[in-house]
C-alpha cells in the first residue's frame, strides 16, 4: 500500500469503502437474503473462489485472468445483486499463493462491485433473480446478456484506473488495448454461469460440480492460448537478438521497427491479426543478414558487385531462415519485399508499386525512418523531423506515398520515443560494428564494378 502513489491510494480506499457500503445497504434495503439463498451463496462462493485461486497468467505483465466471474453471473441470475456481490467478495479470501492482501482487498472490492453492477442491469432489464424455469427460456437472455456486459465494462474500467494510477510504480503496466483484449475474451465464458444457473433447478448445487470440468478446461484453453503466443514471442526476440549482435549499433532497432510499422498499420485500419503479423515482420525484416558475411556488412566505402549481391540477396536469406516458423503468416512477404522500392529500382526482385505486398511497403518506411534518427558509428541520429523530410522528399521513388502520409500522421498523433543514445564501446571491447547502414536512405551503397 505505501508503495502506491497516493492518488492509487485515495482511488483504492474509495473503492472497497464504495463496496462495503453498497453491499450493506443492499442487504438492509431487502431485509437480508431468504434462508435458501444461502446454500446457492455458499456454493456458488466456493466456486468462485477455487478460479479465483488459480488464475492463468497472460503475456502482459502484472495480469492474470480467472474464469471465477462465471459464478457471480450465476448468482445475479439465482440471488440477485446483492448474492453476486458477496460472491465476488470471495476473492478477499483466495488462496493463490504470493498475493498481497492489497490486491485481494481491490480484487474483492471490484468483484463485488461488478457483480452488484451486473445484477442491477439484469433485473433492469427484466430479468427476475430466481430459479429459472424452462418456460423463462430465450427471454432470460437478453437480461443475462446486459449483465454480462456490464459486468466485463465495470471490471475493466475498476482495473485499467487502478493501473494507470499505479504506473509510477510499475512502467511496464498493460496498455488499455491490452486490457480489452483479454477481457474481452469473459464474454465467451460467460455461458458457464448461464449454464450453472440453468441446471440449477434440476440438479441444485451439483450443477457447479458439473460445470466445474468445461470451465477449468477453459482455463486451460485460455492458458495454453497465451502460453503459445509467448513462445512465439520468445522466438521472435532470440532471432532479433541473434541479428542485432551483428552490429552493435542496431540494438533496439528491430524493437523499433516493429513498433513504427503497426503505427501505420493502425492508421491504415488494418485488423488485429494482421497487426500481429505486422509486429513480427517489423522484428524481423532484418534477420536475414544473419547470412550475409560480417566483413561485407562493416565493410567501409564501395562495395563490389560480387559483395552488393550478398547485400541484395539477405531479403532472401530471411526468408529462408524462417519460413519453417509457421504464425509468421504474411509476414513472410514483408521480411522477403521490404527493400523493393516504389519505382521498381529495389531488391530481391524489382516489384513496383502496388506490386510491391503491402507489409514490404510498410517496413521500408518504418525502417528507413529508425534508421535515420538513431545513432550509427559514422554518424549521430538525424531528427525527427529530418528523417519525415527525407521520406517525404523520396515518397513517389524509394516509398509508398500511402504509406509514407499514413506514417507521418500516426507520429503527430502518438509522436515517436527516439532512440536512446548509444555508450561510445570501450577500445578493448571486442564488438562488431557495421560501418554503413544500408537500410539509411540518406547513405545509399555505392557499387564499384569490377570489370
Amino acid at each position: 500500500m505505501r508503495e502506491l502513489p497516493w492518488p492509487a491510494r485515495v482511488y483504492f480506499v474509495a473503492l472497497v469503502g464504495t463496496a462495503g457500503l453498497v453491499i450493506t445497504r443492499g442487504l438492509l434495503a431487502h431485509h437480508g437474503l431468504a434462508a435458501e439463498d444461502w446454500s446457492a451463496l455458499l456454493v456458488l462462493a466456493l466456486l468462485f473462489l477455487l478460479c479465483e485461486s488459480v488464475p492463468t497468467l497472460l503475456n502482459v505483465p502484472h495480469v492474470a485472468v480467472s474464469v471465477s466471474f462465471s459464478a457471480a453471473l450465476a448468482a445475479v441470475v439465482l440471488v440477485g445483486p446483492e448474492g453476486a456481490a458477496l460472491v465476488g467478495l470471495a476473492a478477499v479470501v483466495s488462496v493463490r499463493p504470493g498475493l498481497p492482501m492489497v490486491k485481494r482487498l481491490f480484487n474483492g472490492a471490484q468483484y463485488a462491485l461488478c457483480g452488484y453492477a451486473a445484477g442491477w442491469a439484469y433485473e433492469g432489464t427484466g430479468g427476475r433473480a430466481d430459479l429459472p424455469e424452462p418456460a423463462d427460456f430465450p427471454g432470460i437472455l437478453v437480461p443475462y446478456a446486459a449483465a454480462t456486459v456490464v459486468f466485463v465494462a465495470v471490471n475493466f474500467a475498476l482495473t485499467a484506473v487502478i493501473l494507470r494510477l499505479a504506473s509510477a510504480v510499475h512502467k511496464d503496466q498493460v496498455s488499455l488495448r491490452a486490457m480489452v483484449q483479454f477481457l474481452s475474451s469473459y464474454v465467451g465464458f460467460a455461458t458457464f454461469g448461464l449454464l450453472i444457473a440453468a441446471l440449477w433447478s434440476t440438479v441444485q448445487s451439483i450443477s457447479a460440480v458439473l460445470v466445474l470440468l468445461p470451465l477449468f478446461v477453459a482455463r486451460w484453453a485460455l492458458g495454453h492460448y497465451h502460453a503459445e503466443h509467448r513462445a512465439y514471442d520468445a522466438t521472435i526476440a532470440a532471432l532479433c537478438q541473434a541479428v542485432e549482435t551483428k552490429d552493435y549499433y542496431t540494438r533496439g532497432h528491430c524493437t523499433r521497427v516493429s513498433a513504427a510499422s503497426s503505427m501505420i498499420a493502425e492508421e491504415i485500419g488494418m485488423g488485429t491479426e494482421r497487426l500481429r503479423a505486422i509486429r513480427y515482420a517489423g522484428m524481423l525484416h532484418d534477420v536475414g543478414k544473419l547470412g550475409v558475411p560480417t566483413k561485407v556488412l562493416q565493410k567501409d566505402g564501395r562495395l563490389t558487385e560480387e559483395e552488393y549481391a550478398a547485400i541484395q540477396l539477405h531479403p532472401m536469406r530471411g526468408l529462408e531462415i524462417v519460413r519453417g516458423i509457421d504464425f509468421l503468416d504474411e509476414a513472410f512477404a514483408g521480411i522477403m519485399h521490404h527493400h523493393e522500392r516504389h519505382d521498381g529500382k529495389g531488391y530481391p526482385m524489382g516489384l513496383a508499386g502496388s506490386e510491391i505486398p503491402e507489409f514490404a511497403r510498410i517496413i521500408a518506411v518504418a525502417d528507413a525512418f529508425d534508421s535515420m534518427t538513431s545513432d550509427r558509428s559514422y554518424r549521430k541520429a538525424k531528427s525527427i523531423e529530418f528523417a519525415v523530410a527525407e521520406l517525404r522528399k523520396n515518397a513517389g521513388t524509394q516509398f509508398d506515398p500511402d504509406m509514407v502520409c499514413a506514417f507521418v500522421k500516426a507520429l503527430d498523433r502518438h509522436g515517436w520515443d527516439l532512440a536512446q543514445p548509444v555508450p561510445v564501446p570501450p577500445d578493448d571491447a571486442a564488438v562488431e560494428t557495421t560501418v554503413k547502414d544500408h537500410d539509411d536512405p540518406t547513405t545509399p551503397i555505392q557499387v564499384v564494378s569490377e570489370r
